[in-house]
């Protein structure tokens, strides 16, 4: 799916929007790569306004860990309350990341092409596609 990325960033928040107390971008932080929320975690974009690429697996149990050339790396806690994640950039995008049942997660942010992405935007102003994310989410053991 594509991530429209405006001013470094990015989130993911449950499909209805009224159960997350302090919904995307309120509360967004300059600079960290992985933000925890209620409910939601944000994304910061190596690159300022630009079309992100964005894989998602759901698993039945933990991953293993990733291989490959990922420039960054992070993992933390999700809510999902009814099972629907949407993704929020410029707005809230039409595709849902479907988790198949609510409950804690945990997720998994791999993300490369951060570098060329950041001196793309400063040179062309936009890219699409050149970074990358893998998003892995699984769930949270009690």
């Amino acid at each position: 799916m594509d991530a429209r990325v405006e001013f470094r960033g990015f989130g993911f928040q449950e499909s209805d929007d009224s159960l997350v107390p302090v919904p995307f971008p309120d509360d967004f932080r300059w600079g960290v790569f992985l933000q925890e929320h209620v409910r939601r975690f944000d994304l910061f974009s190596a690159g300022h306004t630009h079309t992100a690429s964005v894989s998602v697996r759901v698993w039945d149990s933990r991953p293993d860990a990733e291989d490959g050339d990922w420039e960054e790396q992070a993992e933390a806690d999700y809510e999902s309350v009814t099972g629907d994640v949407a993704v929020w950039g410029w707005g809230r995008s039409e595709e849902l990341i479907r988790l198949g049942r609510a409950g804690m997660w945990r997720v998994r942010v791999c993300c490369a092409g951060r570098a060329e992405v950041e001196s793309m935007t400063r040179s062309e102003g936009t890219a699409y596609g050149v970074e990358r994310y893998r998003i892995d989410f699984w769930p949270k053991a009690q």
